[in-house]
């Protein structure tokens, strides 16, 4: 039986379930508020039980539930009851959950941590470079809901676009509305909402 401080998981950065741990503004922060993925070091002592973790990790000794002979099962909602549910500022999107899965279950988990490291990449320069203090939880969800390319190309626009106004690099406001409007432009283009659902 693993104690509390057991790591259960290979890749905490993704969730048993689907969601993308990696891509969470409390996995992305520092300090006790700080979450450790799923599933990862000292998880046990700082979240109540889940089921999935219980079949899936512990009972199952698999990574996600991608992996199980009987995915899907009856744990999981379908496609519309995951975009119907209210979503938190905190959390990553539910609507990546089955499409997470899928990919796993077709292409192997690997392949989905080599592209979820570079989304994680991405956020990392989205948090350390456009930060104002307030848009953590809104770049989480564009690094969750976006296309790598399309982040990638966001990321660069705005480089452009800060050099060519003149912005100065400590004007971290100004860099983060740049950066926010541009990402806006591209799921607007790309018909994704990057909004909170209540």
């Amino acid at each position: 039986m693993p104690n509390n401080t057991t790591i259960l998981k290979k890749y905490p950065t993704i969730g048993v379930c689907g969601l993308d741990c990696g891509l969470c503004p409390r996995y992305n922060t520092d300090g006790p508020s700080r979450c450790p993925g799923c599933a990862g070091p000292d998880f046990l002592n700082n979240h109540p039980s889940c089921s999935f973790i219980t079949c899936c990790v512990k009972s199952k000794g698999l990574e996600v539930c991608a992996e199980c002979v009987e995915y899907p099962c009856q744990k999981f909602k379908s496609k519309d009851e995951y975009g119907l549910l209210a979503e938190s500022t905190s959390y990553p999107p539910y609507r990546k959950v089955k499409s997470n899965l899928n990919f796993i279950k077709e292409h192997g988990i690997e392949r989905f941590i080599d592209i979820q490291k570079r989304r994680i990449e991405l956020l990392e320069t989205m948090l350390r470079e456009f930060d104002d203090g307030r848009s953590r939880s809104f770049f989480c969800r564009a690094s969750a809901l976006l296309g790598l390319a399309e982040l990638e190309d966001s990321l660069k626009e705005a480089a452009m676009e800060i050099e060519a106004s003149h912005v100065s690099q400590i004007d971290v406001k100004s860099k983060a509305k740049i950066l926010k409007t541009i990402l806006l432009e591209t799921a607007t283009k790309m018909g994704v909402d990057l909004k909170i659902k209540p």
